[in-house]
């Protein structure tokens, strides 16, 4: 794995540090890679229960290294496409991993950070967290997370939000829907490490099955959701985690 992003794995929580906080993690090519080959571990470990995505110092992560972008001006459009579609692989990592992804966000989490950060299947954000998609003001677009974006917030909020650049403080972001959960400054360890041992506790089988169905049904017709909701409990009903845990229940009762 690049030292662009660290690794630790911890109680089931496999750990994802994007460690370039001398340029407040500013994503490039080398972190892209980390960031692959820490989804790619989580997917084969059995180990792994749940992926946490963290930034070391100050700032979650201020988004694309403007220097590699502007570099970029000078390549192919094919190859700036490659580029784009090989950061555009980690969201659809995190989307297709069958196991939580939680954005741990701290500091700023801006334009490409932001990203980030709404490609994973929850945010927890430090009160004092700020995030936003400031790429207008550098005469860009951020058109892979607009996907994710849409999903997160609907049509009208997505447009504000990227068409002003306007950055937004961790309540009001939560308010919008880009945030899951606002902790407070004094207990933000403690309270993100309980939402993730929490995570790593649960069934492995269900929460992977509760990923694929949210993804799944979004978009289909009422009676298809339903239907495919029905099938996913079926599922479910077979599964050793399931038997499990209901002969317990039923032991203690």
């Amino acid at each position: 794995m690049s030292d662009r992003v660290t690794s630790a794995l911890e109680g089931g929580v496999l750990t994802l540090l994007l460690n370039r906080p001398d340029k407040r993690n500013a994503m490039d090519r080398a972190m892209v890679d980390g960031l692959h080959a820490g989804l790619e571990r989580a997917d084969l470990d059995a180990d792994v229960r749940v992926v946490a995505v963290r930034g070391a110092g100050k700032d979650f992560c201020a988004g694309a290294d403007l220097a590699e972008l502007l570099a970029s001006v000078e390549e192919s459009s094919e190859e700036n496409a490659q580029s784009a579609a090989h950061l555009g692989h980690v969201f659809v990592q995190m989307r297709e991993l069958p196991k939580p992804v939680v954005a741990v966000v701290h500091g700023r989490a801006l334009a490409g950070g932001c990203g980030l950060a709404t490609a994973c299947d929850l945010v927890l954000a430090h009160e004092e967290a700020r995030f936003g998609y400031p790429e207008i003001r550098r005469g860009f677009v951020p058109a892979m997370v607009m996907a994710i974006l849409r999903r997160a917030v609907g049509e009208k909020v997505a447009f504000d939000l990227v068409t002003t650049g306007r950055i937004l403080e961790a309540e009001d972001a939560r308010a919008l829907g880009l945030v899951t959960r606002v902790l407070p400054r004094d207990q933000f360890d403690a309270e993100s490490a309980e939402v993730l041992d929490t995570l790593a506790a649960a069934s492995p089988s269900a929460l992977s099955l509760i990923k694929q169905l949210l993804y799944q049904v979004e978009g289909k017709p009422f009676r298809d959701g339903i239907e495919l909701g029905a099938q996913v409990n079926a599922v479910a009903r077979s599964t050793p985690d399931f038997a499990r845990a209901v002969s317990a229940f039923l032991n203690k009762t």
